[in-house]
């Protein structure tokens, strides 16, 4: 499994967002900053969180991004599905090698393998990863 960088971006942000709160508003530019993300490419990134409901953005002089909702109630596989799409495992071994027993075998092992990482980051709740 691979986490692209654009998920590394995300839960950056979040983890700032969600660390800063109590401040307001969290401007992209201060995330941008203290990580070192390029700016557009934040924004971007940003925006695919505000439309799965994980940040909710305000535009205007004391605009910038919030939490959609607790903390509690967000998860670590929310914020990696929101960036790149739905985590499944998509090998089509049995179907390339005409069901060879092997390759069936082999495709539930990844399945499996698939299942319980989401099971975990399913899990992970970002309060608890915050500390809160």
């Amino acid at each position: 499994m691979k986490i692209s960088r654009s998920t590394g971006y995300a839960l950056v942000a979040v983890g700032y967002v969600a660390q800063h709160y109590r401040d307001g508003a969290v401007l992209a530019s201060r995330v941008s900053k203290q990580y070192g993300i390029p700016l557009e490419y934040l924004l971007k990134i940003l925006q695919q969180l505000v439309r799965a409901n994980v940040l909710r953005s305000k535009r205007g002089p004391r605009g910038g991004f919030f939490l959609a909702r607790p903390a509690e109630g967000i998860t670590l596989l929310e914020i990696i599905e929101a960036v790149d799409g739905p985590l499944f495992s998509h090998l089509q071994l049995a179907e390339q090698t005409n069901n060879e027993p092997f390759s069936l075998k082999m495709e539930k092992v990844c399945r499996t393998a698939t299942e319980k990482v989401r099971d975990i980051f399913s899990q992970a709740k970002l309060s608890e990863i915050m500390g809160e």
